[in-house]
């Protein structure tokens, strides 16, 4: 018996008709789409006044993982301390570079004149267990370290992410809760990869048919970044979800779609949050398929879902002002 699935958005629904789609993703298929160039971004930065600035930070092993800084260019000494985006980016854990998704973070750089940091952490299934979490929480030590240099505000670092980056977002902030450094203001899930049992509701209904990320997509990501650790030795930096306590964590957003894989583990985290006496605000967008808005940002129900983040996260930044619109970009 086929399971009855949620309607995707119209809209949507027309312009995924146009999108190649995957059912199963495997070694051989991962090597053929980690083959095609990292995404471009220089279209991204053409009509933008910013300033990049490339470094590398060691991991726990002596590994450098490159981070990208991207600052609002023309600011000095006298230019007021910013909010930081810590970007982590999404690709199931096993593709996808620092620039993955970079228009979304880019658009609170134009916006709030916040400083952008994204991480490239090593990708499974070379890498497996906490390396991926481990390395990303190293750069964002990194910057926590460097706020003054940076020019930025330690009392306002988001950590945000999508996907594969958003479960790692959450396990990044889980971790800083736990050793009690740095200071995160809040975390931004967007259709966040949190739990590795793949055995919700949503995980049945988007198995078995093509689709972005799929049931089984999923299985094969998982299994690349777990390795050999069996499920009584699987972190809960590594697979929030498993997280017993999830209380004392900074203000939190989370946003997925009703058509998607993620849907039921990411609306009981938020849930969970609350259950535990946290603040989140939980977004689950009627005929959403998973990174609908980062693969389709022109599509009315993207629109709505990034200005809405953008949105909160004015309030978040600026709670008793009027959040300035900053002139990064040109256009």
């Amino acid at each position: 018996m086929t399971t009855a699935r949620p309607a995707i958005d119209p809209e949507l629904r027309e312009l995924l008709a146009d999108m190649p789609l995957m059912s199963r993703l495997n070694a051989e298929v991962l090597a053929q789409l980690r083959q095609f160039p990292s995404p471009p971004i220089e279209s991204l930065l053409a009509h933008r006044q910013i300033d990049q600035r490339e470094i590398t930070v060691p991991a726990k092993d002596g590994a450098q993982i490159p981070l990208s800084v991207f600052s609002p260019a023309h600011t000095d000494r006298t230019t007021p301390a910013a909010p930081c985006i810590y970007w982590i980016h999404g690709g199931g854990m096993v593709m996808g570079d620092r620039f993955s998704q970079l228009d979304i973070p880019l658009e609170w750089l134009d916006q709030f004149g916040a400083v952008v940091v994204t991480v490239d952490y090593r990708l499974a299934p070379e890498a497996t267990g906490t390396t991926l979490v481990d390395d990303c929480y190293q750069g964002l030590l990194w910057v926590a370290g460097h706020a003054t240099e940076l020019g930025v505000d330690p009392s306002r670092i988001v950590v945000a992410g999508a996907s594969a980056g958003g479960g790692l977002a959450a396990g990044v902030t889980l971790l800083a809760r736990d050793l009690g450094a740095p200071a995160i203001a809040a975390q931004v899930l967007v259709c966040p990869m949190l739990d590795h049992r793949n055995t919700t509701t949503s995980s049945r209904q988007y198995s078995g048919a093509p689709g972005v990320w799929t049931g089984e997509m999923n299985e094969f990501g998982w299994r690349a970044v777990l390795g050999d650790l069996t499920e009584e030795e699987i972190p809960a930096y590594v697979s929030p979800a498993l997280a017993d306590d999830l209380s004392g964590l900074p203000t939190t957003y989370i946003d997925t779609g009703s058509a998607e894989v993620f849907r039921d583990e990411d609306t009981d985290y938020a849930t969970r949050i609350w259950a535990a006496g946290g603040q989140a605000e939980l977004h689950v967008w009627a005929g959403g398929f998973h990174g609908f808005d980062a693969l389709f940002p022109q599509a009315h129900i993207s629109a709505t879902a990034r200005r809405t983040r953008t949105d909160w996260l004015a309030r978040l930044l600026f709670p008793t002002s009027t959040a300035p619109r900053h002139h990064a970009s040109t256009t």
